[in-house]
């Protein structure tokens, strides 16, 4: 599945947009590496606990991004999109959205 953020993929022509897909995921951190970054946050620095968290909600919402877009038989997802935000107190919403698009075939060099 080929995967961009512009509207276009590089030497492919578009056949068809097939619709806007997406995949999102909420995740919340474990109490036990949430103290931990407390504890790190009071000296500065990454978080690695959350750096680790976010890259797996990211993960996962590409992985419903793209199963979506295969279950409408596109060849890419064009215009793609992230988006994060918190839902409730140490629990947050990672969202993926963009246009599955079915490319036309490539003509032989």
């Amino acid at each position: 599945m080929i995967l961009t953020t512009t509207e276009t993929v590089p030497g492919r022509a578009i056949e068809s947009a097939l619709g806007l897909v997406k995949g999102n995921t909420v995740r919340a951190a474990h109490a036990g590496d949430d103290m931990q970054a407390w504890f790190k946050n009071l000296v500065g620095g990454e978080l690695e606990e959350y750096t680790a968290l976010l890259a797996g909600a990211r993960e996962q919402a590409l992985d419903r991004l793209v199963a979506e877009a295969r279950a409408r038989g596109a060849d890419a997802v064009v215009g793609l999109h992230f988006s994060s935000c918190e839902i409730a107190e140490g629990a947050a919403e990672f969202l993926v959205y963009g246009t599955a698009v079915k490319l036309l075939p490539q003509k032989p060099v």
